[in-house]
């Protein structure tokens, strides 16, 4: 039983986060960052790349680190590292760079726009209007 939070992100920075349960969540596993999907399990047309993610307890994945298990990587820069300093390096704990069972949310960059939605309010507003024709 595989849940996924997938977040998608298009060309102009607008981005959705969709769930994916089961069945859904299938086609992802066993992927590695950088590699392209169909879009299809979300509903839309075209491409999806995955960029990245993060485990359950929000350990980021990297994509230098092979397979899905959690290592303790020896880092300079990059993904996971904020406030070094030059030449200071540290060890870090990264998941690897393949989707597994373990990982909670996938980010991904879609090759096109992403469709415009009404906000919601909009949308209880027309639906009362239609409960009272």
């Amino acid at each position: 039983m595989t849940n996924f939070k997938l977040t998608v992100s298009d060309t102009k920075g607008k981005s959705v986060t969709k769930e994916l349960k089961d069945s859904d969540a299938n086609p992802l596993l066993g992927l590695e960052i950088g590699k392209e999907t169909d879009a299809s399990i979300v509903g839309l047309n075209g491409k999806l790349k995955i960029t990245g993610g993060s485990d359950k307890s929000g350990v980021p994945m990297r994509s230098d680190v092979h397979g899905s298990a959690r290592k303790r990587v020896l880092l300079s820069k990059g993904v996971g590292l904020q406030d070094v300093e030059f030449g200071q390096r540290v060890r870090k704990l990264m998941r690897g760079n393949t989707i597994s069972e373990e990982i909670y949310q996938v980010n991904c960059k879609f090759d096109g726009e992403l469709p415009v939605e009404a906000p919601a309010e909009e949308k209880a507003e027309s639906s009362e209007e239609e409960k009272k024709e």
